[in-house]
């Protein structure tokens, strides 16, 4: 029966059965599992009692650490809808409603996070003392927590309530029917039956990450005035799609619209790299369109935010749920711009207006509009919208004395006809999604299908069109050349005295396009041309790191070939479709010296150059970043054998190593890692979190950099690592007092 057969489905995630005890256990769900398990024949379509269902996992080991290389290992909000609702296991008479319930295991720590943090996936905001405090009067929170009601059939569910979850502790667990898992070492874990054995190891290499289960090639796009980029038609559950989500183009400039998983291939894909995204319209926090969050933390600086107070408060507590930190660390990863509900909203310069509309958890639909010749141009997303047919019955079926007016459902379908210049809309049915037909006499200019990952009927099809990923609505023209202009704002960022006269001596080049795979500069060899980084996404391979590192929009690549003798020490490769302005060395040499920049630029990239080759501070930090960090660093020097205690009152708030061996012990003295130049220790106090349970002592005389916590605010992409470093430590630790 193939018990315990065991097969990698992608990188960080293992598939293994027992047929024998009815057991198929996901190991590792980061975002978009349910698709692979899909592309790989583990979920498939079946009748089962005559009842049409799904297979699938009923387990899900999860992964001990929350992060990694930058992305979340443990979203399992997908994957236990799947179970509960496409496979049956919660539906009344269900044939695969047998009262066994999924099954989450894994370390305490997480399998708690992944609770509540389904929790708030599937309700949001659970009161309407909660509603109240997001900004909504008494009357509205009464109205929206009635209809949140309706939607959970009702009650207000604990996770508890639907799943069982199982702890992986010091030995071995039994799962279930003498199937039983134990750890190993740090995300690796043995799971026996009958006596035999198999093993799975959920961590990824240094230079892995977890891979989007579609590929949808190259699409460069050019920025325009005002307009759309299709690039997300499918739903959570499209194996081959990536779910709804748009990019609104404004002046050149690009916002998303939501963030599903995989927004970052998404954005390579298309040649946009994370530091060109001015900011993201975020509609609701389900994981098809809130997954992508973390990625966008990967960028240099803080992405504006826009949302409303009450959606931004629903997606606030998830994510804290999820990382199991302070609500207020959002505002360190986020500049936030609070919206206000049913008005226009200036947002740099494009007016934007949220409407509420009716889903299990806080939801709005936005309009963008722009002034044209002809008056205004609009775009309205309607992500997550509801039928009018289900919306009645709410309605109807609601007990007297509800706060939901009896014209409630008409109000809701007069907003949704709202007509527009270009009007997208979930078209995908069911309990919780839109349907075509409620468009049917909407007079929109265009109307595009979304949000389905089955076919739209022929009469569906006559109300909207479809479109393909990267596809563009132009619905304000211009003649204007984005991509000039942003090399001359990139170098007056670098040359900030320097006049308009004086940079028209570097920006004479044409711009030149690369294809993703492109070698542009390589290591050893002697070049004529500096690029400056116009769009798309282009890594550094370090000599000196073992993975790449992506460079921010508006770097100079190669910069460093004037001020030091011999061939290149780096190689430069464009991860997606890329465009660069070509300037010539001499020209560039020429430039600094009559500006009085050479010294000045040599200096700076000195000082910079060890922190610009480390993991922490290598990614896309822009070249006055890395200056502002260089002399906000203070050095400190810790002698062979000090023991400090990492976040004692006379501690620096972060060091990172610059010489020396630092070893982490936890309070028995057992040692659990070793910090070299590069690594470093203090994160704690940077994230808001309480003293943790170990102590650094230097290995020989150390040479450290300190930073204030105020000197990395506003970073989001240092936060990160740093949330990540400091919870692979945690669990580390937890693994050594549990052995």
């Amino acid at each position: 029966m193939h018990n315990l057969r065991t097969t990698c489905v992608a990188a960080g995630v293992y598939w293994v059965q027992v047929p024998e005890a009815g057991l198929y256990i996901l190991c590792g769900c980061p975002g978009d599992v349910v698709k692979h398990l899909m592309l790989r024949g583990h979920i498939v379509e079946e009748h089962k009692g005559g009842v049409g269902c799904e297979t699938g996992p009923n387990v899900i080991l999860l992964s001990d650490v929350l992060v990694q290389n930058g992305s979340f290992a443990n979203l399992s909000e997908f994957p236990v809808l799947q179970m509960l609702y496409r496979q049956g296991m919660i539906l009344p008479g269900h044939p695969n409603n047998n009262g066994r319930k999924p099954i989450l295991i894994g370390s305490e720590a997480q399998v708690r996070s992944q609770l509540d943090y389904i929790y708030r996936g599937n309700y949001g905001l659970v009161s309407e003392e909660e509603l109240r405090a997001a900004g909504l009067d008494a009357a509205e929170a009464g109205r929206q927590m009635a209809l949140k009601l309706r939607f959970a059939f009702g009650q207000i569910r604990e996770s508890e309530d639907l799943l069982d979850s199982r702890v992986i502790g010091d030995g071995p667990v039994e799962i279930r029917d003498g199937v039983n898992v134990r750890r190993i070492a740090l995300n690796r874990f043995e799971f026996s039956y009958r006596g035999r054995t198999s093993e799975v190891d959920l961590n990824l290499t240094q230079d892995q990450r977890y891979e989007a289960p579609y590929t949808p090639g190259q699409h460069p796009i050019e920025p325009q005035y005002f307009g759309v980029i299709h690039c997300g038609e499918g739903d959570g559950w499209d194996p081959r799609r990536q779910s709804m989500g748009s990019i609104v183009m404004f002046q050149g400039r690009y916002y998303l619209v939501d963030a599903g998983p995989g927004i970052l291939d998404t954005l390579r894909s298309l040649g946009i790299d994370l530091s060109e995204i001015e900011g993201i319209f975020h509609t609701h926090a389900h994981d098809d369109h809130f997954a992508g969050i973390p990625a966008l933390l990967a960028s240099g600086r803080r992405i504006k935010y826009f949302a409303t107070p009450v959606v931004r408060s629903s997606v606030t507590k998830k994510l804290s749920a999820l990382i199991s930190a302070d609500e207020k660390l959002f505002t360190q990863f986020f500049d936030v711009r609070d919206l206000v509900t049913d008005q226009w909203n200036d947002c740099d310069g494009m007016e934007v207006m949220p409407i509420h509309s009716p889903h299990p958890v806080e939801s709005t639909v936005f309009v963008f509009r722009v002034q044209d010749d002809g008056g205004h141009k609009t775009y309205a997303h309607w992500a997550d919208i509801v039928s009018m047919k289900v919306l009645r019955r709410l309605v109807a079926e609601a007990p007297a004395g509800d706060s939901l007016p009896a014209d409630y459902a008409d109000t809701i379908q007069a907003r949704y006809l709202t007509p527009a210049t270009l009007k997208k809309i979930d078209g995908g049915g069911g309990l919780i999604h839109g349907e075509p037909l409620d468009f049917a006499k909407d007079t929109s200019a265009k109307i595009v299908l979304a949000h389905r990952a089955t076919s739209f009927t022929s009469e569906e099809l006559d109300i909207g069109s479809q479109a393909t990923f990267g596809a563009v609505d132009v619905l304000v023209a211009s003649t204007q050349d984005y991509q000039i202009q942003r090399a001359y704002r990139c170098l007056m960022q670098i040359f900030p005295e320097s006049s308009l006269d004086e940079l028209n001596a570097l920006v004479r080049a044409p711009v030149s396009t690369q294809n993703a795979g492109s070698l542009i500069l390589r290591r050893g060899q002697e070049i004529a041309d500096v690029f400056l980084l116009l769009s798309g996404s282009v890594e550094c391979a370090h000599s000196a790191l073992g993975a790449p590192q992506t460079v921010a929009c508006g770097a100079l690549i190669g910069i460093e070939t004037l001020f030091q003798e011999g061939p290149l020490q780096d190689s430069w490769r464009a991860a997606s479709p890329v465009r660069l302005l070509p300037i010539r060395t001499q020209a560039l040499r020429t430039f600094l010296l009559n500006g009085g920049w050479f010294q000045r630029l040599r200096s700076l990239l000195a000082d910079t150059a060890f922190q610009r080759d480390t993991w922490l501070f290598g990614e896309r930090l822009s070249l006055g970043m890395h200056g502002q960090l260089a002399r906000a660093a203070r050095p400190v020097s810790l002698p062979d054998g000090q023991t400090l205690a990492a976040s004692a009152s006379n501690a620096p708030r972060l060091c990172m190593l610059r010489e020396g061996s630092i070893v982490l012990r936890g309070r028995d003295g057992t040692a659990f890692e070793q910090v070299g130049p590069g690594g470093f220790v203090g994160e704690e106090a940077c994230l808001g979190r309480p003293r943790p349970p170990w102590t650094w002592v230097a290995q020989g005389d150390c040479q450290l950099l300190a930073f204030q916590t105020a000197d990395l605010r506003g970073i989001p992409v240092v936060l990160w690592k740093l949330l990540e470093t400091h919870e692979r430590r945690l669990r580390s630790i937890e693994l050594i007092k549990s052995v």
